[in-house]
């Protein structure tokens, strides 16, 4: 392979043997069937034998031009059209009256149907069988820039026909036995160059064992190192704090309320971990509004009272500052009297020097802030606690940045967005896992209704009666301002539209991300306070103030969000007695995702629904936002396709870690290297959890 090759291959990562034999099909075609032109459809993968009719070049511009040929099969016609293509050496190879075989995808141009850009070969004489690339099943690999489909496929076949044997076989003899997988060298040869006996819809739908066993493989290699590092952290020296008896009162003391049923069991799994001598390593899951903080600031009075800090790191600057606002009064007023501080990177100066000073000296019990705990020059006395808020947002690196900072603190992660199933099995798969079910007493069920752009004013005419009955109201707009890019209503402008027009009379506040954070903490207490009766914001209310009074939300051009940001938003009414509805207003439906979103809101408050549901249509990368959320790379498997997989996967490796934890048996020898070439020589990933 010439450098220019390499470079090619090495664009998507591919810069060994090892790596071609991986990068495997992501769909296949079976060119055995040839259609007739007139049983064509739109969208369809197809492979027809026609006869050339027609032969021209159009130049489009300096060296670019478009081929095209009309080909015939008695039954229709058919446009085959190639961009930027070599003519004069097409031109040489393929002639009127030709007779040719073309696959590829079906389309309409100009109510003619199309090809565009399929593949041909031309047919010597009625007797000759086709080519390789027409008489089988055929991979089609994802695209690499500058190598045609063609001739990409040779070089995968020249790659697996003299490779395949020497890929190492990692899987023990017993195991692929046991789950009826064949040798390594065999999966591969026949996930790139499947046996013209094997069922073709398996193969779209993988199910052929040769394809589940290199998904069982991938999934089974990260579940390994996740169960070692949960078995790893079980084994290390912590520090057991004792759990006091009175928590409940102190709940109420605090907060105003006892705690739910499933607060309390919750609590439970976490005191339990703070007693024993171990690390506790554990993730809350709970909607939004279930009461997840009241119960950390509880963990928190039980580290302190062990003489202990706790730090808690949430995403942004506005989530910390709300969270000290809010539980800085709390704790000082309490018997506790934890001393709180806040340390964000818009805390600076003198200021900054003097949290540094009581966080080092240990005089900070309560420490919240944001990533920027963890930078270097912030010194704990005794970190015995890290809560980690909306832990979807930071990184594995994040969150091992803040565990470093003490000796093998307890670590509490929690979100709002309910993990799938799926996740919890991979980014989470090395943590305990407990689910805060039950809202708190006071919350409603809210009603979601979907409207087209045209229905909005019914939902403005509900907005005026709920304010005029007392009630209050958000109205939610993707923009702050008007865009020339984009044909979206704007916050700002909608303010003004509105307060001028269908709310005049109320007073309409509005709030956004631009606004200097003492005048938007200012709307926000006024809200809360309902001197605002109907707020018109961006998403920045995603995060807030508790407004039990507020029970509607309208959500404009409710097509451009996210799902798991349309149930936060909901989340923001139904906190109080008064009944919730949330309209969202689709302006522009175009999109089949954008009208599942909205469906799967309407018909379920589940958060587990939907994410699972944002986990399908967005896929897995998307879902957490960024690479840096701890998402594992797969080369082939799928967490969405390949959950049942998974699931298995994740049990053989439990299961095996607990009969062989060092796996130091001479049929694990394999595993355990391959571990170490993934994670490194600490295989039970101490430095990436």
């Amino acid at each position: 392979m010439g450098p220019r090759l390499a470079e090619r291959f090495a664009s998507r990562d591919i810069r060994s043997v090892g790596d071609a034999l991986f990068l495997i099909p992501r769909r296949y075609e079976d060119r055995r069937t040839v259609c007739r032109i007139r049983d064509l459809r739109p969208r369809q993968i197809a492979t027809v034998a026609a006869q050339v009719v027609d032969l021209a070049v159009k130049r489009t511009g300096p060296r670019r031009n478009v081929l095209e040929l009309l080909v015939s099969d008695g039954s229709g016609m058919l446009s085959v059209r190639w961009f930027n293509f070599n003519a004069d050496s097409f031109k040489k190879r393929y002639h009127r009256g030709d007779r040719v075989r073309l696959a590829g995808a079906v389309g309409v141009y100009q109510g003619r149907l199309q090809m565009t850009h399929p593949e041909i070969e031309k047919i010597e004489n009625a007797d000759a069988p086709p080519g390789a690339d027409f008489a089988a099943i055929v991979p089609i690999y994802p695209d690499i820039e500058g190598i045609f489909p063609k001739a990409l496929r040779k070089i995968q076949r020249r790659v697996v026909e003299r490779y395949a044997t020497e890929a190492r076989e990692i899987l023990p003899a017993e195991l692929r036995h046991r789950l009826g997988f064949p040798p390594i060298a065999q999966a591969l040869s026949e996930v790139h160059f499947p046996p013209a006996c094997l069922d073709p819809a398996a193969l779209a739908e993988i199910r052929t064992p040769a394809q589940r066993r290199v998904v069982f493989e991938e999934f089974f290699l990260l579940e390994l190192g996740l169960a070692l590092r949960a078995r790893r952290l079980k084994q290390e020296p912590g520090r057991a704090f004792p759990v006091p008896a009175d928590l409940d009162s102190l709940a109420r003391e605090l907060f105003g309320f006892s705690l739910t049923g499933g607060q309390r069991q919750v609590l439970s799994d976490i005191l339990r971990d703070m007693a024993s001598p171990r690390p506790m390593n554990r993730l809350l899951q709970g909607d939004v509004g279930s009461g997840k903080t009241a119960v950390a600031v509880l963990a928190a009075v039980v580290a302190a009272r062990n003489g202990a800090q706790t730090a808690f790191m949430a995403p942004t600057e506005i989530l910390a500052e709300q969270h000290r606002r809010r539980l800085a009064g709390l704790l000082m007023k309490s018997s506790e009297k934890l001393s709180t501080v806040l340390l964000t990177s818009a805390v600076t100066g003198a200021e900054r020097a003097r949290v540094l000073s009581q966080i080092k000296s240990g005089q900070a019990r309560l420490v919240l802030g944001t990533q920027a705990l963890i930078e270097e020059g912030v010194a704990f006395a005794d970190l015995g606690l890290c809560i980690i808020d909306e832990q979807h947002r930071f990184g594995v690196l994040q969150r091992a940045g803040l565990r470093q900072k003490g000796r093998l603190p307890d670590v509490l992660v929690m979100t709002a967005t309910p993990i799938p199933r799926t996740l919890a099995m991979t980014v989470y798969g090395d943590l305990d896992i407990s689910l805060l079910s039950e809202l708190p007493p006071g919350r409603t069920p809210v009603r979601t209704v979907v409207l087209r752009g045209s229905e909005v004013e019914r939902a403005y005419r509900h907005v005026r009666r709920e304010a005029e009955s007392g009630g209050q109201a958000y109205l939610v707009y993707p923009l702050v301002d008007e865009s020339d890019k984009v044909a979206m209503r704007s916050a700002a402008d909608m303010f003004r539209r509105l307060q001028d027009g269908v709310f005049a009379g109320l007073r309409v506040g509005l709030v956004h991300g631009r606004m200097p954070p003492a005048e938007k903490d200012g709307i926000m207490a006024a809200f809360a306070a309902n001197e605002i009766q109907v707020l018109v914001s961006t998403t920045v209310i995603e995060v807030g103030v508790d407004v039990p009074n507020a029970s509607l939300m309208v959500i404009e051009h409710a097509e451009h969000f996210g799902l798991s940001q349309l149930h936060q938003l909901r989340g923001r009414v139904g906190r109080g007695e008064r009944g919730a509805v949330c309209y969202l207003v689709a302006h522009h439906l175009a999109s089949p995702e954008a009208r599942s979103r909205l469906k799967v809101m309407e018909s379920t408050q589940d958060g587990f629904r939907i994410a699972e549901a944002d986990l399908a249509l967005r896929g897995p990368g998307e879902f957490l936002g960024t690479r840096q959320s701890g998402l594992p790379s797969f080369l082939f498997a799928n967490l969405v396709r390949d959950t049942e997989v998974l699931e298995l996967a994740r049990r053989e490796a439990f299961s095996l870690v607990e009969r062989d934890p060092t796996l130091e048996r001479p049929e694990h020898r394999e595993l355990r290297r391959s571990l170490e070439n993934r994670f490194g020589r600490k295989i039970a990933l101490a430095e990436v959890g």
